[in-house]
């Protein structure tokens, strides 16, 4: 979009951080709707926890509901509450649990639980006994992942007692959708149209990103993307169709010239092959560039020999060392020498190193990379669509 709005968060000052953090907002929406044209004709959710993926709530929330989304999932209440302050009239459902005592903070927002253990909903059931009208409540079904979840059997006992209260939605969770050839992801499939059976009129979602993407993806109400919204890859080995959202970049503080034979780094675990120009970047693990991305001394690099990367002046230039807590080496020999210099920025993730790109130089994946952003950035939000 045109006339893009630099929206910038109390955060770091620019002139002081040691590190930039861009969010473009345009193309989360973007991704979102290509979410939703795919998911048709389900409603398309938004899944916002931990802090919309790293990417703030008070700024991810308005952007979505401008863009029509009016559903939204997130792990505890406490997001959810956060969620209702810049969203009002959404419908928010909590995924983790319904515990004791938490009864008012329900009672209070409009918050709906999603149940899924015999015993939350006896103290849902419990919660409610005093109220002329039971509050709306999810059903989570374990289809093939054994983590939350009722089991089939105790969703199918559930839909059959009599007199039970029919909950406003039933969902399910897929393990493999991200694995398009993975058997699981069918059982899954199988198993939850069976309980849609059982559970007639009642709204139903299994897509995760991946899911929206999967075959068997027909007839539901809702889907619930989350990590592609962002800019993740919903599928494995498969071309990334997302728009990158997330830019991370860091200062550079110093260069230095170190000699061929020296090490650099804790540990000396880097010892240099020729004469060296170094790149001493202020980012580091605990603003969430992972220590596992260093170029050497940790086990990673054992079975994946080559570590992080940067991307500065055209050229990639790779991690040298270990990634300590507040810096980072980078190998800018190969640079023109007044292509990086201290106070210019190297990328870390961003147009030329995709997120998935970093996640795997660091042995992980990019949810872990997005979560894990810290909060030492000077953050800028861009987006050109109007605030409701």
């Amino acid at each position: 979009m045109n006339n893009k709005t630099n929206v910038t968060t109390t955060g770091a000052d620019p002139r002081l951080a040691g590190g930039r953090l861009t969010i473009d907002l345009d193309a989360l929406i973007a991704n979102w709707q290509l979410l939703a044209e795919k998911s048709k004709p389900a409603e398309t959710s938004a899944v916002v926890k931990a802090d919309a993926y790293g990417l703030g709530i008070v700024h991810v929330v308005p952007a979505l509901w401008q863009a029509g989304c009016r559903s939204f999932f997130v792990a505890l209440a406490e997001e959810g509450l956060r969620v209702k302050a810049v969203a009002p009239d959404a419908r928010v459902f909590v995924l983790n649990g319904f515990f004791e005592g938490a009864f008012p903070a329900y009672e209070q927002s409009d918050l709906i639980p999603v149940l899924g253990s015999p015993h939350e909903i006896e103290l849902w059931e419990r919660a409610n006994s005093g109220r002329p009208e039971p509050l709306p409540f999810a059903l989570n079904v374990d289809t093939g992942m054994n983590r939350l979840g009722l089991t089939v059997d105790e969703a199918l006992a559930y839909a059959a007692r009599p007199g039970a209260p029919a909950p406003v939605l039933l969902i399910t969770h897929l393990a493999t959708a991200d694995d398009t050839a993975h058997a699981l992801t069918a059982k899954q499939f199988e198993s939850f149209q069976k309980l849609r059976a059982a559970f007639k009129g009642i709204q139903s979602s299994i897509a995760n990103s991946p899911g929206v993407f999967h075959t068997l993806h027909t007839g539901f109400d809702l889907s619930r993307p989350g990590v592609a919204m962002y800019g993740g890859e919903p599928l494995s080995g498969v071309a990334n169709p997302m728009r990158p959202v997330v830019t991370v970049k860091a200062r550079i503080v110093q260069i230095r010239n170190g000699r061929k034979g020296e090490t650099v780094g804790y540990g000396a675990t880097a010892t240099l092959e020729r004469d060296t120009r170094i790149a001493i970047c202020s980012v580091g693990y605990a603003d969430g560039y992972l220590r596992s991305a260093s170029g050497s001394g940790v086990p990673l690099r054992n079975t994946v020999a080559k570590g992080g990367e940067g991307f500065i002046a055209g050229q990639k230039v790779p991690v040298i060392g270990r990634v300590t807590m507040d810096l980072t080496s980078f190998d800018v020999t190969d640079l023109p020498e007044e292509a990086a210099k201290p106070g210019d920025f190297i990328e870390l993730i961003g147009a030329n190193i995709a997120l998935d790109e970093a996640a795997r130089a660091a042995g992980t994946i990019g949810y872990e990379m997005l979560t894990s952003l810290g909060n030492r950035y000077h953050r800028r939000y861009l987006y050109s669509g109007k605030r409701s």
